[in-house]
């Protein structure tokens, strides 16, 4: 049994048949725990991120149980039901990548048009934010809505649909798992002061600012979303089947 390093189509995809078929045909057995993600990365030459999609995307088909500071353990007789993600399904990290590429340029022309009230639209959406700290839920669409307001002031119907709708995709049952991991009370509240600092940007029409703002609220975005699943804080010594499994 040997972990081999993946190629190019998608490679968190890839991971994660890797693995499937991994325990599906019993090589990894029931109950046995995954090397850390750093290991895991190094066995298949892949990012950590990548890993860590892949191990999402078992968890919610429920081929693996990812238990905070403990570690990744094999589970599968807990199917969940779902539907492999197909082929062009984006993972949470490609997301934040295409939405640092194109929310960034957004908020430096919204800068260039925003009107008094496009700002008061903002702060309207960072006041609901700040009451709705406690509710992932109506966070979640705030969030979506603060960003499609930015968008808005382009007045671009085509591009205020596609930041709605890329938005949306964080909707599926994949990124949910891993946000909810993360996502709490003071992430929401760092969240929202990152928006702050791009409605300060817009409102004072400086674009190279409003860029900025943008860049680091995605950057930070992914930073929440990658922090370790703790398990630096257990043992990672690696059994010798594990050594096999990695080719170590």
């Amino acid at each position: 049994m040997i972990f081999s390093a993946v190629e190019s189509r998608r490679l968190y995809r890839q991971v994660a048949d890797q693995m499937r078929g991994l325990i599906e045909s019993g090589e990894l057995a029931e109950g046995s725990r995954l090397p850390a993600e750093r290991e895991l990365a190094q066995m298949l030459g892949v990012s950590r991120p990548t890993v860590r999609e892949a191990l999402i995307v078992l968890e919610v088909e429920g081929f693996i149980d990812i238990r905070m500071g403990s570690g990744i353990y094999v589970n599968p007789r807990k199917r969940s039901g779902f539907d492999v993600p197909p082929d062009d399904f984006e993972g949470p990290f490609e997301l934040l990548r295409a939405r640092a590429v194109v929310e960034c340029a957004v908020a430096e022309e919204a800068a260039r048009l925003a009107q008094p009230q496009h700002v008061a639209e903002l702060d309207a959406n960072l006041a609901g934010m700040e009451a709705a700290l406690d509710d992932r839920r109506e966070a979640l669409a705030l969030d979506r809505g603060f960003h499609v307001i930015v968008s808005g002031i382009i007045a671009n119907a085509t591009l205020n649909r596609f930041i709605g709708d890329i938005h949306d995709m964080r909707m599926t049952p994949y990124f949910e798992k891993l946000a909810s991991y993360f996502e709490n009370r003071e992430t929401w509240r760092a969240a929202m002061e990152e928006h702050r600092a791009i409605r300060d940007a817009i409102a004072e029409r400086d674009p190279v600012a409003a860029r900025a703002a943008m860049r680091a609220h995605l950057d930070q975005s992914q930073i929440r979303l990658s922090k370790s699943f703790e398990e630096d804080a257990f043992d990672n010594s690696i059994p010798a089947a594990w050594r096999r499994a990695g080719g170590g």
